[in-house]
């Protein structure tokens, strides 16, 4: 072969090798980089829209977990005064409870020196509070064991939170809005606000997304707070109340240790502790007059307990810092006021709230279900 054709043979080798490493080449050479789509602008309007709905949500949250707590307090009332028919009223009204009264007065008396004036007043005090120690053991211990005020109050927080929660998922989709975004406005909103500058505080995403919310410091403390304040709520109304029979009963038998003071000669003979207790023996009302001046003791002490239990029910659902739906209020709140007054009314409690009604208990139990039963445990906030 000749020459030429070897130089032509090489020349188009080379050209392959050449075409080859230019393609390589071009395959590693990176593209541009894509500019990243712009979010999407979301008006005013459909803001104001989304505001509104979690309004609303809030609002339908609020009415459910309202009615979960007051079908619970309705019981617990019910409870109460059955407790008190049962046991309070005959244990107080009874025989042997009068003289064992008429006792503790006179070791009250002895206890600050059998003196007039401050004497007088201190047993009524210490027997108003022995009196109200009493109605805590016999009526609302018992009662609490069964429904608790301070279960009520956590369990009807926990379902406010879970229904909005639930409400808040398909917001983004049914506005139209970028989840991101939503959730941007979401941590926006306040829903907790710390009782102290040391205090934590929490957005309305921190707490649809704490699961459960228990787990968020803020909501445990707003719970612990408003519990604390809570129990001096259900003492108060008893108290006051008692204190007036507690200082009827405490001056009658004091009348009757000053009427009898020196008329037992046992009592002389006997001297100190021993002698004042049977001269106050000695003047008790027999069996005969108790069993007459009974059905008037029981008619008193039976008026005087429904005063209090209806307040202490008044209180327990209807105030709004620290009845069983102040949590709930409190949250509610909080959120209308990042979302803005304009954007729905405002949620109140009645300043009035009226005495419940009492259903028969099998009628209760068909009706009041437990509604935080059935729910989704797998959305935000789920408790």
């Amino acid at each position: 072969m000749s020459i030429s054709y070897y130089r032509t043979l090489l020349l188009t080798a080379h050209s392959l090798v050449v075409a080859l490493l230019l393609s390589v080449l071009g395959c590693a050479t990176p593209e541009p980089p894509l500019e990243r789509a712009p979010a999407p602008r979301v008006s005013a309007s459909t803001w104001q829209q989304v505001d509104d709905d979690i309004a609303a949500a809030s609002r339908v949250a609020w009415d459910s977990a309202e009615n979960y707590a007051r079908g619970l307090m309705d019981a617990w009332m019910r409870r109460v005064r059955e407790l008190g028919e049962e046991d309070f009223i005959p244990w107080y009204t009874g025989y042997w409870t009068q003289q064992w009264l008429s006792i503790k007065v006179a070791w009250y008396k002895i206890g600050d020196g059998g003196s007039e004036g401050d004497g007088d007043e201190a047993a009524v005090r210490r027997l108003a509070a022995y009196l109200q120690e009493e109605y805590q053991e016999r009526v609302l211990e018992p009662a609490a064991e069964e429904i608790d005020p301070n279960v009520v109050a956590g369990q009807a927080t926990t379902l406010y939170v879970r229904l909005l929660a639930e409400k808040l998922q398909g917001m983004p989709r049914r506005h139209g809005v970028p989840r991101a975004q939503f959730e941007r406005r979401l941590k926006a909103i306040p829903a907790i606000a710390a009782a102290t500058p040391a205090a934590p505080d929490a957005s309305l995403y921190d707490l649809v997304h704490s699961q459960p919310a228990g787990r968020l410091q803020a909501y445990a403390s707003l719970l612990a707070r408003l519990h604390e304040g809570r129990s001096r709520l259900v003492a108060g109304p008893v108290a006051a109340r008692i204190s007036p029979i507690a200082e009827r009963a405490a001056r009658k038998l004091i009348d009757q240790m000053a009427i009898s003071g020196g008329a037992s000669a046992a009592a002389a003979a006997v001297g100190g502790v021993a002698g004042m207790v049977l001269s106050l023996g000695a003047a008790g009302v027999g069996a005969i007059a108790h069993a007459q001046e009974k059905p008037a003791l029981e008619a008193q002490l039976r008026a005087t307990l429904d005063v209090a239990q209806t307040e202490m029910w008044q209180q327990l659902v209807g105030d709004p810092e620290t009845g069983v739906l102040a949590g709930v209020k409190h949250i509610a709140d909080q959120i209308e006021l990042g979302l803005g007054a304009a954007t729905a009314e405002p949620q109140a409690v009645e300043p009035a709230v009226l005495a419940p009604e009492f259903p028969d208990e099998e009628a209760f139990n068909r009706h009041h279900h437990d509604p935080t039963r059935g729910l989704p445990a797998d959305f935000p906030g789920g408790g």
